[in-house]
């Protein structure tokens, strides 16, 4: 018997408190329709339609909820407890504003796709934040692989350099989320910790300067390691050990692997127009890390859950957030690299319409901003509508799962086809989602 969630629209607040709707499907097995066999279907369909565009994604996380009021949907003509603090300025788009603390995106929404009705019916951090990494609705413990681990599975090691990598960490609130899952260690991300960092070097690849007596004792070490964990059979920690620290002595011994992550070698001029702060710069190694063959990386900015003086905090965050992406996405443009790479910026939820007794905004999943960039996306597009005061999506819904179909489509994976818990049951990577068109046409 299967439980499958007509409805996944935790209530979940701070609070705790939940609802979930479920169907019991097992009687369908009788008839011949089993959920599997319907997705495997479904795949056939969806696997002729792949828009196998990028090479590679970067996904910047904002985690905590991008106030969508403030930077990319103002209200302007809304009651100042709507509106909030700041005003619109116009973008190179006709018709587009951005919110006052945007002059650098205002200037660059002619490369990227802005998506203004992303949305769910989820309210707390860490289930939402597990949806819209994986696209699957589950609890707040990270029942399904985060779509980085997923890319890794399907993908590999091809290089010197890990598959999935996040700058500085994976997003955390009370616990690491955006986690590989049941697929295992095998598929979790490198961390590349902070390259903001005075003298920052990636922890154990920093041995270029190394006599050669102390980098062939290193190698040694990895190799026994290595062959230690070979000899012990059927533990899978082991088995992912065993594989790591032969990628492990890869890095070390590898100059591309160094240079990946060499930062510092970037010009003063280009440091700065990313920004003097861990944002910009975990954009930058972004960008140098996709450069060298990395598949998905994820950028993570935190610290936008405001729920009182939303403006004293977005009076910093915001010009950093504007300067690093914008920076971004024009450098990504002039080198040729968007045509290849995938870009998407965006929050588990937007924030609330109504600023509340203590100046901020409250978590509020059904309206949000998403930011789409590169690969094919139609750059000075606006897809869907919030209602006047930016509290509901009322054209064009983006939904989680859509989200993500939309990036395993432009790398060439069907959302539909199937990765195997660890007893061997087949699960299709997404249970529902679509390609999100209007970003292409």
């Amino acid at each position: 018997m299967l439980d499958v969630s007509l409805n996944p629209r935790s209530s979940r607040l701070c609070n705790g408190q939940s609802r979930r709707d479920f169907l019991r499907i097992g009687a369908l097995a009788p008839l011949g329709l089993s959920l599997p066999g319907l997705l495997r279907a479904e795949s056939g369909a969806s696997a002729a339609a792949l828009n196998t565009r990028a090479k590679s994604v970067i996904l910047v996380f904002l985690g905590g909820g991008l106030s969508h009021h403030d930077s990319f949907d103002p209200k302007p003509d809304a009651a100042e407890e709507i509106r909030g603090k700041y005003g619109a300025i116009p973008s190179n788009v006709p018709g587009l504003h951005l919110g006052e603390l945007m002059p650098r995106m205002a200037q660059t929404m002619d490369k990227v796709c802005l998506v203004r009705s992303a949305t769910h019916e989820n309210d707390h951090h860490e289930t939402a934040t597990n949806w819209v990494l994986s696209g699957r609705f589950g609890s707040p413990f990270g029942d399904y692989p985060a779509m980085g681990a997923v890319v890794a599975k399907r993908t590999g090691f091809t290089g010197v350099l890990p598959p999935y990598i996040a700058v500085p960490r994976n997003p955390s609130f009370t616990w690491e989320l955006g986690k590989s899952a049941f697929l295992g260690g095998r598929c979790e991300s490198f961390k590349a910790g902070d390259p903001h960092e005075q003298g920052y070097r990636v922890r154990d690849l920093s041995v270029a300067a190394e006599p050669g007596k102390a980098l062939a004792q290193k190698r040694s070490l990895l190799e026994s390691l290595d062959t230690l964990a070979r000899e012990i059979k059927g533990n899978d920690q082991l088995a992912t050990y065993d594989e790591f620290q032969g990628h492990a002595a890869d890095m070390v011994l590898s100059t591309e692997a160094q240079n990946a992550f060499a930062i510092e070698k970037e010009s003063t001029a280009m440091r700065e127009r990313y920004g003097d702060s861990t944002f910009g710069q975990s954009c930058l190694l972004a960008r140098r890390l996709i450069t060298s063959g990395v598949r998905f990386c994820t950028v993570n900015y935190a610290g936008w859950d405001h729920h009182a003086k939303i403006f004293d905090s977005l009076d910093k965050k915001l010009p950093e957030f504007d300067q690093g992406f914008s920076a971004l996405i024009q450098d990504m443009s002039a080198s040729g690299l968007l045509d290849e790479t995938l870009v998407v910026a965006m929050g588990e939820f937007g924030r609330s319409p109504l600023v509340n007794k203590d100046a901020g905004r409250d978590h509020w999943g059904r309206a949000g901003s998403i930011i789409f960039a590169g690969a094919g996306v139609q750059g000075g597009k606006v897809v869907g509508a919030t209602d006047k005061e930016g509290g509901m999506a009322i054209s064009d819904p983006v939904r989680p799962a859509d989200v993500a179909y939309t990036i395993y489509n432009s790398l060439g994976i069907d959302p539909r086809s199937e990765i195997h818990t660890p007893d061997g049951r087949p699960m299709a990577i997404l249970d529902e989602g679509s390609r999100i068109h209007q970003l292409y046409a």
